[in-house]
């Protein structure tokens, strides 16, 4: 990767968050990467970088639990609201009022961008949703059983030791195997963003094992759709072609959108801004008016 971006620590919604910043002198307009689940602020650098060098001010935040972030207390859990108040409170830290400030949210991240952007819609110049309208619906009905899979879920995860691996390697392998199409190259500076080295010598994920049980609330589109009605400022989607990531309804997400721009890059994949970061760098440029 290419030049190191600057660490800052900052205050939000209880937590000490890690943030990395791609200064850019004088700039009047901020881009907020929002990096998507089991993913951490790192791997934007390949795009991050193309994006500060024509004069765009980037940060983007280890969300709570993920990368460099710290974890919740004991007793705690990552219920999906608090990502979009921690990010209420990095906005309000770290980006003027009165300055250009676009959100870009891959898969997760997408969905926290655009529920920020639909209740915070004076704060927001620009959306970019990558392939980020959510999960597969759920209906009412399940709410009860979602709810007791969820305790017992977490209590399994309480009840075991923290998965690692014997070396780097193995765990590069791991990673490999969930990203088949991902260069071995990339993948192996992504690693460093994800997994830590443990006091014996053996690799673990950064990420806190709790992210790996469903959350307690269901996902409903419906209430998706009532954030992206909210959303007043221009609307870009970005697919990575038919092996991306997309829900059965994504048409009628995408469609409660007051203005929508379209963009694909055909056979990325999801992970684009790590298959395709060139490319993806071009539209977000396109898109932001950059010079």
């Amino acid at each position: 990767m290419s030049t190191a971006p600057t660490s800052l620590s900052v205050p939000a919604n209880g937590l000490l968050l890690h943030v990395l910043e791609w200064p850019a002198p004088a700039a009047d307009s901020t881009v907020l990467l929002l990096h998507g689940f089991m993913d951490a602020a790192r791997t934007w650098d390949f795009v991050a970088t193309s994006l500060a060098a024509r004069g765009l001010r980037v940060i983007a935040p280890d969300l709570r639990g993920f990368g460099d972030s710290p974890r919740v207390p004991p007793g705690g859990y990552y219920y999906f609201t608090d990502y979009i108040y921690d990010v209420a409170d990095l906005v309000d830290a770290l980006v003027p009022v009165g300055s250009r400030l676009f959100l870009v949210g891959h898969s997760m991240g997408g969905s926290v961008a655009t529920q920020y952007a639909g209740s915070f819609v004076e704060r927001a110049a620009g959306l970019v949703v990558i392939e980020g309208a959510g999960p597969p619906d759920s209906t009412h009905d399940l709410a009860p059983d979602r709810m007791r899979y969820w305790i017992e879920e977490v209590r399994a995860v309480r009840a075991r030791p923290e998965r690692s691996y014997p070396s780097r390697e193995d765990a590069l392998r791991r990673l490999a195997a969930n990203h088949p199409r991902v260069p071995e190259s990339v993948l192996e500076t992504c690693l460093d963003a994800l997994a830590r080295t443990l006091p014996d010598g053996r690799v673990a994920w950064k990420a806190d094992v709790l992210h790996s049980t469903p959350a307690p609330v269901p996902f409903f589109a419906e209430a998706w759709r009532a954030f992206a009605r909210r959303v007043t400022c221009p609307v870009l989607f970005v697919s990575g072609g038919p092996l991306g990531w997309h829900p059965l309804d994504e048409e009628a997400r995408l469609g409660a959108f007051p203005t929508l721009q379209r963009a694909e890059i055909e056979d990325a994949g999801h992970m684009m801004h790590w298959t395709h970061p060139a490319e993806l760098s071009a539209l977000l440029l396109r898109f932001f008016g950059a010079p």
